[in-house]
């Protein structure tokens, strides 16, 4: 644990030595904080409840959230790849999945901090309404989950090519693939094919969340994704360790 929390401190001090935490937080933040004056505008233009799961539950919440995810892992291997300060790690005292799992930890408590910063949104809702606080928490918990695993997939990606953009491009298009999995699922009900898709599908297992339900076959979906991503992940630093 020791080397993990090494490897995180250093990439945190990284990301906040750089523009990238600041700009990738401050666009998050700043589309979530569009959405919120939009939907807060209209609940009260036309006298409707106003909820945080209209936000978090919404496409282009999820669809910011993949490219977010994206931009800040797709540095944390391929950076060191292409520095090739690689080689350097792969003989230091440090196991493959301590490397892999510290710059994972880090990307997910960059986006731990950035969700604290937004619960300013539902303090608002509750000076001026009455929200379900019990389903915002669940909201909050399922967009927490499905970013821990979209950063999973960034940090996948980011072992296979030592151009961070080719990275990035390659995390977005597998979260926008399980993504649009859903459509080709709901577009086949009751087949065997669209079941499997659906259940596939990141988005389908997030809805749930926003209802204040918390089911523990989404959480084991969402950790499962995690666990795989960086195993995976593992495994191709343990190869390039051996060529």
């Amino acid at each position: 644990m020791r080397n993990i929390w090494t490897i995180a401190r250093r990439e945190l001090y990284s990301y906040f030595s750089s523009p990238i935490a600041y700009v990738t937080m401050a666009a998050f933040l700043a589309v979530e904080g569009l959405l919120f004056w939009l939907f807060l505008f209209y609940a009260q233009l036309y006298s409707q409840s106003m909820e945080m799961s209209h936000i978090l539950g919404s496409g282009w919440i999820f669809f910011i959230l993949i490219l977010y995810s994206a931009v800040v892992t797709m540095r944390l291997l391929a950076e060191e790849q292409r520095s090739g300060t690689i080689e350097l790690v792969l003989t230091a005292p440090v196991r493959d999945w301590e490397l892999v799992t510290g710059k994972y930890l880090a990307s997910l408590i960059l986006f731990l901090a950035m969700l604290i910063v937004s619960a300013y949104q539902p303090l608002v809702l509750v000076r001026f309404g009455d929200p379900d606080l019990g389903a915002t928490a669940s909201g909050y918990l399922g967009l927490f989950l499905v970013g821990a695993a979209l950063l999973a997939i960034g940090t996948l990606t980011s072992t296979f090519t030592r151009n961070q953009v080719v990275a990035a491009i390659l995390s977005i298009g597998i979260g926008v693939a399980l993504w649009l999995v859903e459509f080709a699922g709901t577009g086949s009900p009751g087949t065997t094919s669209g079941e499997i898709l659906t259940q596939v599908a990141l988005r389908t297992h997030l809805v749930d969340f926003f209802d204040g339900l918390i089911d523990t076959r989404h959480v084991v979906y969402y950790l499962s994704l995690v666990a795989t991503n960086l195993f995976v992940a593992t495994q191709v630093l343990q190869a390039r360790r051996w060529r």
